[in-house]
């Protein structure tokens, strides 16, 4: 039996110490930079903003003049296409996802689809405009109307919604299903009233959380040639409109010949930081209050 070298085991314990030590202020000034370049963006924003944020701002119209320029056309552009984007999420997201927990057979199909829908979920938000520039505004000759923008932005976060709406539905306990069954129910029985009511909390999630992504972008729009000089509201989904990104993306190209555009920008990055922190917030609120323990 060997002897345990006690001088030996105290140098090596001595420099695992010392690298634990070395890597945990690593990573703790890793994020503390992370942090800091966090608090200074919010800082220099919300600093030029100040003055700027009343309620003229926000149910005034666009306007050349500085003191006159308003967000409630870029206001009401996010809501409609929020009410075309999230159906369609919800429906073909969630329904994919149904479809490849509970319907496809295990195979060599079934991890392709799963491979591409994880792949797509990596792929630059241009690509989409480019896809919704090819599809819905020319093929289908929709131009750059609501109804465009919203498939457009649905195809972007339809891979986030069915990947988070594979795992709710993932975690739901197989016995629940194997109960259903043994009192008689079929498959969609057990779905509709067994699986998705468990699965509800982490679908909402889900979709939120996309939401708040399709709310923030800019590229897919862009390409889709969205105005941001846009006078009149959109007053259905078959009416041209902008959203606050390119609001954004306008009064900050044109900062350098006009410089309050570039608080009026700082001003409506504060109102979409806002409305995106409210989202998600209502996103980890529905996953504490509802999430359940099997």
């Amino acid at each position: 039996m060997k002897h345990i070298d006690t001088k030996l085991v105290e140098k090596k314990m001595g420099s695992r110490l010392t690298t634990n030590t070395v890597a945990k202020n690593v990573f703790l000034a890793a994020t503390l930079f992370g942090l800091l370049v966090l608090v200074i963006l919010i800082y220099r924003v919300v600093a030029d903003s100040i003055g700027w944020i009343d309620f003229e701002f926000l149910t005034n119209k666009l306007s050349t003049d500085p003191e006159k320029a308003g967000i409630m056309g870029a206001i009401s552009g996010t809501l409609w296409l929020m009410v075309v984007v999230a159906p369609v999420t919800m429906i073909l997201g969630v329904g994919t996802a149904i479809y490849l927990e509970e319907y496809a057979k295990k195979g060599r199909l079934q991890a392709f689809i799963q491979t591409n829908i994880s792949n797509l979920a990596g792929v630059p938000s241009i690509v989409f405009g480019i896809l919704g520039l090819t599809v819905f505004a020319r093929a289908l000759g929709l131009g750059n109307i609501v109804l465009a923008g919203g498939l457009t932005m649905s195809l972007l976060v339809l891979p986030v919604v069915v990947v988070a709406s594979q795992e709710a539905i993932r975690a739901v306990p197989q016995f629940l299903r194997e109960a259903s069954y043994g009192m008689g129910a079929t498959k969609w029985q057990t779905i509709k009233n067994v699986v998705l009511p468990a699965a509800l909390p982490g679908i909402l999630t889900g979709v939120i959380l996309a939401l708040s992504r399709a709310i923030g972008e800019t590229a897919p729009l862009v390409v889709l040639g969205i105005p941001a000089l846009l006078i009149p509201l959109p007053d259905g989904i078959f009416d041209k409109f902008t959203v606050m990104p390119m609001q954004i993306y306008y009064w900050t190209l044109d900062s350098a010949l006009v410089a309050e555009y570039a608080n009026l920008a700082a001003g409506t990055i504060v109102i979409l930081l806002l409305v995106l922190f409210i989202m998600n917030s209502i996103a980890v609120l529905i996953r504490n209050k509802f999430q359940r323990r099997f």
